[in-house]
């Protein structure tokens, strides 16, 4: 797949359920716009504290930056796993908010690609920034303190951003640096990601940079996990895709 093949919907919208597949951009609410300004002022806190105690080995800050989007990677994989593979619409809390965008998305993947920049990363910000705020309690007499910082910098940029990467790798035609990024494995790649939306869409859920799927799918990381909540507490993976209604 070159980098302006656009990645086009495998199943038809599904008739029984028009409510739940919005066709037009999404309006966030006013909690999602408010912690996306949140969380860009938080993340200039941090990272101005970061910068002003910087000290150590830079490969340690390197690596610690490394840790975090690779953190960031692992998060959203195993966020993307839980809401794609457990629960319904009916859960409460969980049900309309993450489960129904998470499943909606297998019969529509182009719906992300409608959607504003508070409501692309509205939810994210409202996960990450609490993280921030607790980073900035780490004591300033740490050694390892500017390392901690960096990783919650890293960390965090990478799960609020990984909406907007997801956003991109559906895209039909992205910003060439967008591409640039995408071809640099960088971000979440529009090839890579396509192999997700193949039933049982069961394979390649981190997408913030996609940088661990092969190696969780190489050792069933997944299917492991969901063995073991299987024979904990007799629920079924995947009984309930609204792509299949």
């Amino acid at each position: 797949m070159n980098a302006t093949t656009p990645l086009t919907p495998t199943l038809p919208i599904p008739a029984e359920a028009p409510e739940a597949l919005p066709t037009v951009p999404r309006i966030p609410g006013w909690h999602e716009v408010a912690a996306v300004w949140v969380f860009g002022l938080l993340s200039a806190v941090l990272l101005y504290r970061a910068a002003y105690s910087l000290q150590g080995h830079p490969g340690v800050l390197l690596a610690a930056a490394f840790l975090g989007y690779v953190g960031s990677d692992l998060a959203s994989g195993l966020v993307h796993w839980g809401f794609d593979t457990w629960g319904s619409a009916e859960t409460p809390i969980l049900g309309k908010v993450f489960i129904v965008p998470f499943r909606v998305h297998h019969s529509d993947p182009m719906d992300i690609t409608r959607h504003g920049f508070a409501a692309t990363n509205g939810h994210t910000a409202l996960v990450a920034s609490p993280v921030l705020a607790l980073a900035l309690l780490l004591p300033g007499s740490w050694s390892i303190t500017p390392a901690l910082l960096v990783l919650v910098l890293s960390l965090c940029a990478g799960v609020f951003a990984t909406n907007q990467f997801h956003k991109w790798a559906h895209e039909e035609s992205p910003a060439a640096w967008v591409q640039w990024l995408q071809r640099s494995h960088l971000v979440l790649g529009r090839a890579h990601h396509a192999l997700h939306h193949a039933r049982p869409y069961a394979r390649n859920y981190c997408i913030t940079s996609g940088w661990l799927n092969g190696a969780l799918d190489a050792v069933g990381f997944f299917r492991t996990l969901e063995r073991v909540i299987t024979a904990v507490t007799g629920a079924q993976p995947r009984r309930d895709d609204l792509s299949q209604a």
